[in-house]
């Protein structure tokens, strides 16, 4: 980083027609050492909490042994490049899964993820569960944000009906619970995302929304006077960073557009609104990239990702794997199911390790966006095909800047409740409690060398 004695607003926006462009950090923004130092000495301050569904083939996931990382099992062989930034954690259970009183295992798996605590049966809309970890996190970081959290899914966020066990489908559908009593379901689709995050329509009507995707222009158009005047003003590094971002933005709305122009010829898929890409994996990666984006621009520091949500039936033709994919996880240990199986894992990871990728090439202040992010990646079943929810598979990546000491397999005892968990988390984004859900107290080892 380049220290320089100017210094732009940490908040400088780029605006025009409704149009609003967060900056990334810069080098402008630093205008002394003193400030520098703060900069890195700052306490990891992001959080994303990744879920999966129906379990895990847990013999494709389960490292072969505890201590150092070796060869990476085939669930998690996409993260090998960021081996030394993985910490894997067995041990850790959901006794507030089992303690809930009616519902499925899906439901209840989901429904106490990041809350430790046993929901209220029900069918209908008087839901009753617990206030989530991210959201104790949001209430704290969402103070510096434009965003206090941001919830995103690959699958309909419907929240109406029962599901699973005949338990509510807010159970099911989300991880993610600002009060008790308020679920709060994952965005789906990208245009959508795109205008939480950088406006543009300047409204939620469907018509409106419409004449701006058909007028066929960048929001960086909307702001090219803003961009010009700005680069005027920053050194031949910033320029640099500017132009990579801008690159970013002007990217992700190409592919968007592009969506939405397929959508639009073609039949579309059932239940699949405008502007989501028919692939898995494309609409992954879109999501995964705006994700990065509000990182990036510091617009949330906070954020959940359903990439699929419990009991999703979705088939994935596209890596060889034709069964849907909540039947296929009844496998009854049958080797050609187990093998299908993990290959839908593993899908699913190489989803999450492009965003690992993407956070690692974007460089902040003396380290990277993946050493100030803390991501946990896992699902509150372990096995799919017993539906217990002890030994749940768990993996952290990132938290170099917190002190987390990846590269390791660490084994907790049988029967470590989960909450401890989210307990440390909670600690590491600088936000002490003495207790969430069922927790005796935070996690040891997660620093050690």
């Amino acid at each position: 980083m380049i220290i320089t004695k100017k210094c732009l607003p940490r908040r400088t926006m780029l605006r025009g027609l409704g149009a609003t462009i967060a900056l990334p950090l810069l080098d402008g923004m630093v205008p002394a050492l003193t400030a520098l130092s703060r900069t890195a000495a700052a306490p990891i301050r992001r959080l994303g909490v990744f879920y999966v569904p129906n379990g895990m083939a847990m013999g494709y996931w389960m490292p072969d042994t505890e201590g150092a990382l070796g060869e990476l099992p085939p669930i998690m062989a996409a993260l090998t490049p960021y081996r030394d930034q993985l910490l894997v954690l067995s041990g850790l259970g959901s006794e507030a899964a089992t303690l809930v009183k009616g519902g499925g295992d899906h439901a209840r798996s989901a429904g106490t993820f990041l809350t430790s605590v046993p929901f209220k049966f029900t069918y209908g809309a008087d839901v009753y569960a617990a206030v989530s970890m991210d959201q104790l996190a949001a209430r704290v970081l969402g103070r510096e944000t434009q965003l206090a959290s941001l919830e995103l899914a690959l699958d309909s966020n419907a929240m109406l009906g029962s599901c699973d066990g005949g338990s509510s489908c807010a159970y099911t559908n989300t991880i993610a619970w600002r009060t008790p009593t308020t679920p709060l379901p994952g965005e789906r689709d990208p245009r959508a995302v795109f205008e939480l995050l950088f406006g543009a329509s300047g409204s939620t009507d469907p018509a409106v929304r419409l004449a701006r995707i058909q007028r066929d222009r960048s929001i960086l158009d909307f702001v090219s006077n803003e961009v010009a005047s700005l680069r005027g003003r920053l050194g031949p590094r910033d320029q640099v960073k500017l132009a990579e971002y801008l690159d970013a933005v002007r990217d992700i709305e190409r592919r968007i557009q592009k969506a939405e122009e397929q959508n639009t010829r073609e039949l579309p898929v059932v239940e699949q609104p405008i502007g989501i890409p028919t692939l898995y994996a494309d609409h992954a990666r879109l999501q995964m990239d705006l994700l990065a984006l509000a990182y990036q621009t510091d617009l949330t520091r906070v954020s959940t990702f359903m990439l699929a949500k419990e009991v999703s039936g979705r088939a994935y033709p596209e890596i060889g794997v034709s069964d849907s994919h909540h039947p296929l996880s009844h496998h009854q240990n049958e080797p050609a199911k187990l093998e299908r199986l993990h290959r839908i894992n593993a899908h699913h990871m190489e989803q999450f390790a492009y965003l690992v990728a993407r956070l690692q090439a974007i460089p902040e202040g003396d380290g990277t966006l993946l050493d100030r992010s803390l991501l946990v990646y896992g699902t509150g079943i372990s096995d799919s095909n017993t539906h217990f929810h002890d030994d749940l598979p768990i993996a952290l990546v990132g938290g170099a800047a917190a002190g987390l000491k990846g590269g390791r397999h660490i084994r907790y005892p049988v029967g470590t409740p989960l909450a401890n968990l989210w307990q440390t988390v909670l600690d590491k984004m600088g936000i002490p409690i003495d207790r969430i859900g069922d927790s005796t107290g935070p996690l040891d080892h997660l620093t050690d060398v």
